[in-house]
């Protein structure tokens, strides 16, 4: 009875389902003796494993001092399992071992991907693991440049494998206790990681694109968006870190020099989508830069990539969409392609089930906790955006503000389209009604 159950599950449910049962596992894994320096709750494992699975980066014990090597490993393994896909990794498995590939799993499959049609997920799936790794790879010999020589081979290396999977899936998890704080002007270390988690937050579906087609004007009008999208962002993000905090004693102005502060401004300015790392002490920033970051966290990566959030072609739709409006045109247009109506109520269904979601997580942390309303609004937006930048709640949180932010870290990675279809029972309607008219605005 209870295999036909799980046959009969919906591709959403599976999806959810698979999450919860590797989240479950690995909070197992972690509360083991051997995984941890001191005894943890069973709470915190489950964080800890919500936030590697999900690629946020929140912590409620610090890393490098409470979890063994044998811990280390269990996080980034799950970093690397969320991140790039458990299904992706069962479709691995189930070509090695030669065997087909169903509707059903590929249906899956799409849907962990984010993909619009079932039409060549397999390929990019092997795509994706041979991109992924060797970015990885490439990202582990950068900054093995810095940390090899700074802590020796073995140590180097680890470091350097560690890093670059939590970088690439976007996940913000480091072994340092104050993130990256003490390579604020040091230039590979910020070219490496910011590498690594702006490549793995474009989407998959956009680097194949300009690995086949190459020239600009052949990609896909998602690409072309997301491209342009992602660099006029983090270009405003960078300059207003910069003008925001440039007078901050605690951050930038604390720094020695000019170089220093740019590179920090650069980092600072790109990590919101949706990395996690800081390499400034985000519990001392002003409440603007705050408020900019809570806006960059919310908007996120791109689509089937390993950050999260709402996601830039969503907020990119919404835009346009609005600007159609206000101009009078019927239609919104872009680079002389039509976006179908069902795809702008598509991205106002994200952004309104986000926006409750979000709104609904802090409000329970105004009642919970004992923090500023920023705060609580940074830490929720920060697990839904599956960022992991804190303003220092996190390690403070009670056990109810533990399980808002796991559900939010879930919900985030998820997608609120997911959660709602997994409980929906969709229904065909054939009746068609007469307009009518209500009046808005």
């Amino acid at each position: 009875m209870k295999i036909k159950q799980y046959i009969n599950l919906s591709p959403y449910q599976l999806l959810i389902f698979i999450f919860m049962f590797f989240i479950l596992v690995g909070s197992l894994l972690l509360k083991l003796p051997i995984a941890t320096t001191t005894s943890i709750s069973l709470i915190d494992a489950l964080f800890t494993a919500t936030s590697a699975m999900t690629v946020t980066g929140l912590i409620v014990v610090d890393t490098p001092s409470v979890f063994t090597t044998f811990g280390e490993v269990i996080i980034v393994s799950l970093i690397q399992l969320g991140g790039l896909g458990i299904m992706s990794f069962a479709v691995l498995i189930y070509m090695m071992l030669g065997k087909k590939i169903g509707l059903k799993e590929r249906m899956v499959i799409q849907q962990s991907l984010n993909q619009t049609s079932l039409g060549g997920v397999i390929k990019l799936v092997k795509n994706l693991f041979i991109f992924s790794i060797s970015i990885e790879f490439i990202g582990l010999l950068i900054l093995s440049i810095k940390w090899v020589p700074e802590y020796g081979w073995w140590k180097g290396i680890y470091y350097s494998f560690f890093h670059s999977i939590s970088a690439f899936n976007n996940a913000g998890f480091a072994l340092w206790s104050d993130s990256l704080m003490g390579y604020a002007g040091d230039p590979t270390v910020n070219i490496g990681i910011t590498f690594l988690f702006i490549t793995g937050g474009i989407g998959f579906t956009v680097l194949m694109d300009i690995w086949h087609n190459k020239r600009f004007n052949k990609l896909s009008l998602h690409s072309k968006l997301m491209i342009i999208g992602t660099f006029i962002i983090n270009v405003v993000a960078i300059i207003l870190v910069f003008l925001l905090e440039y007078n901050n004693p605690k951050t930038l102005a604390g720094l020695p020099s000019l170089p220093d502060k740019l590179w920090a401004a650069y980092f600072q300015g790109v990590v919101p989508r949706t990395a996690g790392f800081n390499t400034l002490d985000i519990a001392s920033i002003n409440e603007s830069t705050a408020f900019l970051m809570i806006i960059l966290m919310f908007i996120g990566a791109g689509s089937a990539s390993t950050g999260g959030g709402i996601k830039v072609t969503t907020f990119l739709v919404i835009i346009f969409g609005a600007l159609s409006f206000l101009k009078g045109k019927q239609d919104v247009v872009l680079y002389k392609r039509t976006l179908p109506g069902t795809m702008i109520i598509k991205a106002l269904a994200i952004s309104t089930m986000s926006l409750i979601f979000v709104l609904g997580a802090v409000f329970i942390l105004t009642i919970s906790e004992d923090a500023p309303f920023l705060v609580s609004l940074f830490e929720v937006v920060s697990a839904f955006g599956t960022v992991g930048m804190s303003m220092g709640l996190t390690f403070s949180l009670s056990f109810i503000g533990k399980l808002v932010i796991i559900f939010m870290m879930f919900f985030g990675k998820i997608g609120p389209l997911t959660l709602a279809f997994s409980l929906a029972k969709p229904k065909v309607n054939k009746i068609k009604y007469p307009n009518g008219d209500i009046l808005t605005g």
